[in-house]
């Protein structure tokens, strides 16, 4: 049986923000908030997570693996699954994408996509024990 995109219907919400205590110098830290939603007609469950991360310089890193934060969450038709995560990445500003697998009730695995979002250019970064340079104006 071919699935009907009405069955096959997961819709993958991001928002991401930077995280500057848990970043340093060379590791910029982001947590990104995922909102999965099945707006399709079959229950379906989620096997699998694949991502693509890039950063500023280029680099792409892929990751894949089981569930999301240790969960296969089923998704009822209108169900919602939430969770967040984080990514750290050399060079900012950077991006990810991906898609989840899922498996309807049916047996079928299909995938969702995960749009691109971006992990943007942090607010200038000082490490611990760093500091700024002084903008204070003497006037005499």
């Amino acid at each position: 049986m071919n699935a009907t995109p009405e069955q096959h219907n997961i819709r993958v919400t991001v928002e991401v923000m930077y995280s500057p205590g848990h970043s340093r110098v060379g590791a910029y830290f982001y947590i990104y908030f995922i909102r999965i939603k099945n707006c399709g007609t079959l229950t379906a469950q989620l096997l699998r997570r694949h991502w693509f991360i890039r950063d500023a310089s280029g680099y792409t890193h892929e990751v894949e693996g089981e569930g999301v934060i240790g969960e296969q969450p089923i998704l009822e038709p209108g169900g919602t699954f939430q969770y967040n995560s984080g990514v750290p990445i050399s060079s900012a500003p950077g991006e990810m994408h991906g898609y989840y697998t899922f498996k309807d009730e049916t047996g079928t695995e299909f995938r969702a996509d995960v749009p691109r979002f971006e992990l943007p250019q942090p607010p200038e970064y000082v490490a611990p024990n760093e500091s700024r340079p002084s903008t204070k104006r003497i006037l005499n």
